[in-house]
Order: structure tokens, then C-alpha cells, then sequence
């Protein structure tokens, strides 16, 4: 299983970026998709995640009301809308699948079998 994610780059605080991660095959019926990210001398954070069965998501209270997490089931795709961005959410955002996780442990990087390569948000003016 292979994640490739795109859509990073730089933006100005209040701006807006959309990162898109294709999932190479579904190991099972019920793939959870997802984003984590990490600044430089801090640890990886939940960021969202959505079912690619239902229509399920979850996002950190961090990002909540600015990000909308989305995704495309047919191409196997989650995107990730980020709106209203802020300095603080400047960091590598790291695409991540499973196909076996329970909801309690969405939010848990440790939960996650697949990753991405990690794609560089900047937020700055």
C-alpha cells in the first residue's frame, strides 16, 4: 500500500491550501484516511481523518472550523481544505491510512499501518 500526498507549498496567514493523498489499493472495505503533521521541535499531531465507508470524520479541536477533510472514493483520494491559516500551522503534513482501526483510535499515529511522504506547509508573511 502506497500513499502519495501533494498539495503543499507556502501561503500567508489567512490564506488557503488544499493537500490531496491517493491511496494505491484498499486493504479493506472500511479504510480510515487521514493527516497528521509535525513542526520542527514538536511532537506529530492529529490533524483529521475521514472513513472512506461512511461519511465519518474527525478533526483535532485545533483545526476545527478552518480545515474540511474530504475524500473521493471512487479514486481512492482524501483532501484536505485547509482554510484560515495560521503561522501555528506551519508544518510537514503527513498523509496516513489504515484499514482496521475503531474510531477511538483515529487520533493515534501509533494506530496507523500506512504512511506518506510528508508534504511542507509554510505559513508566513
Amino acid at each position: 500500500v502506497q500513499l502519495q500526498a501533494s498539495g503543499g507549498g507556502p501561503v500567508q496567514p489567512g490564506g488557503s491550501l488544499r493537500l490531496s493523498c491517493s491511496l494505491s489499493e484498499r486493504t479493506t472495505w472500511r479504510m480510515v484516511m487521514g493527516w497528521f503533521r509535525q513542526a520542527p521541535g514538536k511532537q506529530r499531531e492529529f490533524v483529521a481523518a475521514i472513513s472512506l465507508s461512511d461519511r465519518n470524520t474527525d478533526y483535532a479541536d485545533s483545526v476545527k472550523g478552518r480545515f474540511i477533510i474530504s475524500r473521493d472514493t471512487a479514486k481512492n483520494t482524501a483532501y484536505l481544505q485547509m482554510n484560515s491559516l495560521k503561522p501555528e500551522d506551519a508544518a510537514v503534513y503527513y498523509c496516513v491510512a489504515d484499514g482496521t482501526l475503531i474510531r477511538s483510535s483515529w487520533q493515534m499515529a501509533a494506530a496507523y499501518d500506512y504512511w506518506g511522504q510528508g508534504t511542507q506547509v509554510t505559513v508566513s508573511s
